[in-house]
């Protein structure tokens, strides 16, 4: 049976920011890829697009993210429209229980998120983080042990991670190898985006690979129904290179 993996994000570009080179990597070793977008990014900056009003943005930014998951080889695309900055005003109940009904509809193998921080501080990334973490022993109630997913949080690169106080530290890694030219083009379909993009990797939406790291990482959080403790590694070369499917 293919594995199933389930990437729950808050926005478009979430994806290819965090994950661009995993998801392609998966994609063609045979796993079924489905993605939460809990917004559209309406609030988001238009970069060189003439996008006045929410809808607008929102729309473009829909597309956008379609030309990416096409690129990443996303084989389902789940939208739950709330509003872009707002999440964190949902109730509590009523974003656990919706992604909590995602997980026992798509039934993964594997589910990967924010980590508490968010990584960034967003509000959105906070709340969706949050809201997976009860959602997944939620779902866990209706699940048969032997379909328990395991549950991981995307983690900032060792060499950042390890110099912050009170962040989410990496437990594994996973090799792009050659899908990091995957994850420029995932980058680059998020041209309303172009200004974020740069700031994190400088040149990538001109075609530079070299800025983007050879690995992506995470946390293992939850596995079996059960908490996960991090691993304290000393250092990058300490983080095992994992296998996801």
């Amino acid at each position: 049976m293919n594995k199933k993996l389930l990437f729950v994000f808050a926005h478009p570009d979430d994806e290819s920011f965090s994950c661009g080179g995993t998801i392609p990597k998966y994609h063609h070793a045979g796993a079924s890829i489905s993605l939460v977008s809990a917004t559209s990014g309406c609030k988001g900056k238009p970069g060189p697009f003439q996008l006045t009003t929410r809808e607008e943005k929102a729309k473009h930014r829909e597309g956008e993210l379609q030309r990416a998951c096409g690129i990443l080889g996303v084989d389902k695309l789940i939208l739950y429209r709330y509003l872009d900055g707002e999440v964190n005003q949902v109730g509590k109940k009523e974003l656990t229980d919706r992604i909590a009904a995602t997980i026992l509809e798509e039934a993964p193998d594997v589910i990967v998120t924010f980590p508490p921080d968010g990584i960034s501080g967003h509000p959105d990334h906070i709340a969706i983080s949050f809201a997976v973490q009860r959602a997944v022993q939620q779902a866990e109630q209706d699940m048969s042990p032997d379909l328990y997913p395991d549950l991981y949080f995307i983690a900032l690169p060792p060499q950042v991670a390890f110099r912050r106080q009170g962040v989410n530290l990496p437990s594994c890694k996973v090799e792009m190898g050659d899908y990091r030219e995957t994850k420029a083009r995932a980058l680059q379909a998020h041209q309303s985006q172009v200004f974020s993009v740069n700031r994190t990797f400088p040149g990538v939406m001109e075609g530079k690979l070299d800025v983007l790291l050879p690995m992506e990482y995470y946390t293992l959080v939850r596995r079996s129904g059960q908490p996960v403790e991090t691993p304290q590694a000393a250092d990058e070369r300490d983080i095992p290179a994992i296998d996801f499917i």
